[in-house]
């Protein structure tokens, strides 16, 4: 199958072949590359018309965020240096093409109180039919341990019913993000639900063949298109859905299920302040908690203190947006 059009698709498809060689992954090479050969159809141009201005009226033309373009530029830049590498130029032309400003990213924070009461809708949505009851009841639990234990989605739904210790009330997670195991304790709450459902498994389930968790009514996994469905769902009945919005060079996000994790994150360090304990301190023990590979990555909750400050955040940068 070939996926580009230009004068330089022979190219463009050698060097998204010599990525898969080097094991990475091409899908995001190939769509990022997509954009360029369009472009270079459109002017239906050729080598001679491949200097730095050219690129620059290209990155002009996209209507994308700064993070994107800068991502579909690195990826031509590589795509050139490839060139280079081929003998068919001498000099890559994006070489002094500097990258635009990030955009600062500010997640969407649920408060306790919606925390609480997106679980308590999650519960009040679920299908009492055969059909749905555990696949629903296993996306509870999903949800659960995102909001209760900062868990990734995909660490929730690759657990195995082995990774859960009840006698503990502990999960052993594996093959993280960061390729970092941990073994973290589960509130009582979220250990007696979990017990709850292995009970509703062992009554609907004639033969238990799947080693995971979370599962649906016929023994298939639980899918992340399954969750976001439920979480879309339940945002909407609660009144609590934002569409993202972009204000000057800030992105506001729209709420997600990973905004459980961030709001986990968030809540925790703000009840160590309230303490009057630093949540300076509290990093390293929470980055172990959460599975981040360095406690660096965890600052960035710090930099939103909860979901009123991310509000007064959104509601001034409109404000400020509006008088311009």
């Amino acid at each position: 199958m070939k996926h580009f059009k230009s004068f330089l698709s022979t190219h463009m498809e050698d060097f998204i072949k010599y990525r898969l060689q080097l094991g990475y992954s091409t899908k995001i090479n190939v769509h990022n590359l997509k954009v360029f050969d369009r472009y270079v159809v459109k002017q239906n141009t050729n080598w001679a018309a491949f200097n730095p201005l050219f690129f620059l009226e290209f990155r002009a033309s996209l209507n994308y965020e700064n993070r994107t373009i800068n991502m579909i530029f690195r990826i031509v830049k590589m795509f050139f240096n490839f060139l280079i590498r081929k003998d068919l130029i001498q000099d890559n032309p994006l070489l002094e093409i500097a990258q635009l400003p990030k955009n600062q990213i500010v997640p969407f924070i649920f408060s306790p109180a919606e925390t609480n009461l997106l679980i308590n809708s999650v519960i009040k949505l679920m299908r009492r039919t055969e059909q749905c009851y555990l696949g629903d009841f296993s996306a509870y639990i999903s949800f659960l341990l995102m909001a209760r234990c900062g868990l990734r989605i995909s660490e929730t739904l690759n657990l195995l019913k082995t990774n859960y210790m009840p006698e503990e009330r502990t999960i052993y997670i594996e093959k993280t993000k960061f390729k970092k195991d941990r073994l973290i304790p589960v509130p009582n709450a979220v250990a007696a639900e979990i017990n709850n459902l292995i009970k509703v498994r062992q009554l609907l389930l004639d033969k238990e063949d799947n080693p995971l968790l979370l599962v649906k009514s016929n023994q298939t996994k639980l899918l992340k298109s399954y969750m976001d469905l439920r979480f879309k769902e339940v945002i909407r009945y609660i009144n609590l859905y934002q569409a993202r919005k972009v204000i000057g060079t800030t992105n506001f996000c729209s709420p997600s299920h990973h905004s459980l994790r961030h709001s986990f994150a968030v809540n925790t360090l703000k009840r160590i302040k309230l303490q009057g304990k630093s949540p300076q301190n509290a990093l390293p023990v929470l980055a172990a908690y959460m599975g981040h590979s360095e406690y660096r990555y965890t600052t960035k909750y710090l930099k939103v203190l909860d979901a009123e400050h991310r509000r007064q955040m959104f509601d001034f940068s409109m404000s400020m947006h509006e008088d311009i």
